[in-house]
């Protein structure tokens, strides 16, 4: 019995089927979204200077080391204590966005959203996150970054410096 025939005698059950009709965007609707997802873009990029990226090129080459800085326009980046796949040591290296076929990171981002969470535990509505910073701010005077206390000192940031001891110390290593 093929998927369409049916038994004799049998009833057809109908659906009903809801369409949601989208309407077309016009093109300041579209370049719109197209600035929004390039500035998202940049964002999470920018989040990778003064990581270990691995940058392979179109012809196959592969460079790991801390990324310094990149040109916008032409995604050409610029790696500081360079490794190559043969092994060979270099102290930096600028790659045109021409050749660029991926860019990837090797450890895991801080998770600074995560530690603001904490610390919002600790010091309810005391806690300003500055993610385009990459700082914590609590208390209007205690800085926190991703390698702990950048400024701030007394028994409230001993208690700050506590919970960043205690959130780096619970996250999985990678």
């Amino acid at each position: 019995m093929s998927a369409f025939s049916r038994r004799p005698g049998a009833q057809v059950k109908r659906r009903v089927l809801n369409f949601i009709y989208l309407k077309p965007l016009n093109i300041l609707e579209v370049r719109e979204i197209s600035v929004l997802a390039g500035r998202r873009f940049f964002e999470e990029f920018k989040f990778l200077l003064q990581r270990t990226v691995t940058v392979v090129t179109t012809d196959g080459k592969e460079y790991v080391g801390s990324l310094a800085g990149y040109n916008p326009d032409t995604m050409s980046v610029c790696l500081k204590d360079v490794r190559d796949k043969q092994g060979n040591v270099l102290d930096r290296i600028f790659i045109n966005g021409s050749i660029v076929a991926q860019i990837y990171a090797v450890e895991k981002p801080f998770d600074l959203r995560g530690l603001a969470d904490r610390l919002e535990k600790v010091f309810p509505r005391m806690v300003n996150l500055y993610e385009d910073l990459g700082v914590i701010v609590v208390m209007d005077k205690i800085r926190v970054g991703e390698k702990g206390i950048i400024e701030g000192r007394g028994p409230a940031a001993e208690r700050v410096k506590t919970v960043y001891d205690e959130f780096v110390r619970e996250q999985p290593k990678s």
